[in-house]
């Protein structure tokens, strides 16, 4: 499998996610409440596998491997990749920041929860859809055979040595429980 193809496989986990993220703020929308162990857990996996695993291999390997080949990092679309990128990093941070208020039922955290939730799922989505059909084709039409072993490796590597043995497996159960629960609108929390 090409680097390109393993990250789309790692986009497929994470719109299951978001399909899920999604599905809880409708029902905050709805009810005015917020399920924190649900979204705490999303949090986890966006933070964990979205970003520090596969925006990792994006920023630290891929990017800079096109840059080299002759992508400019300003101006073009890397540059507004790695906007997406702190965009959605802010997004999460202030749905946990509102967490712990929204708990208790403080009305305009429960909004801020719900409102960042969404604008991050929408960010995701079309971050993911432009990476799949405009920056990863461009990237495999740059890449040499060889280019592609070594990312390969790299991935690999940051998967073993940064990420932790086991730590993937375990974000792609935990994305098949959260769609699961979401899709049978079960309220329990979820065991990892």
């Amino acid at each position: 499998m090409i680097p390109t193809e393993t990250l789309k496989h790692e986009h497929q986990i994470i719109l299951m996610v978001l399909d899920a993220a999604e599905r809880e703020a409708q029902s905050i929308q709805a009810s005015g409440k917020v399920q924190a162990e649900r979204i705490e857990q999303m949090l986890d996996f966006f933070r964990n596998f979205a970003d520090r695993c596969h925006h990792a291999k994006e920023e630290e390997l891929l990017f800079v491997k096109m840059q080299e080949r002759g992508m400019p990092v300003r101006g073009g679309p890397i540059a507004v990749m790695l906007q997406e990128h702190d965009e959605g990093r802010r997004r999460v941070r202030a749905v946990a920041e509102a967490l712990s208020q929204a708990r208790s039922g403080d009305v305009s955290a429960v909004a801020s929860v719900r409102d960042n939730l969404s604008a991050y799922i929408q960010l995701l989505r079309a971050h993911i859809d432009k990476e799949d059909h405009i920056l990863y084709p461009m990237a495999d039409r740059l890449f040499t055979p060889e280019d592609q072993q070594a990312l390969t490796e790299a991935f690999e590597k940051v998967e073993a040595e940064e990420i932790g043995e086991g730590v993937h497996e375990r974000y792609h159960q935990l994305a098949h429980d959260l769609a699961k629960r979401a899709e049978g609108g079960s309220r329990e929390g979820i065991a990892v």
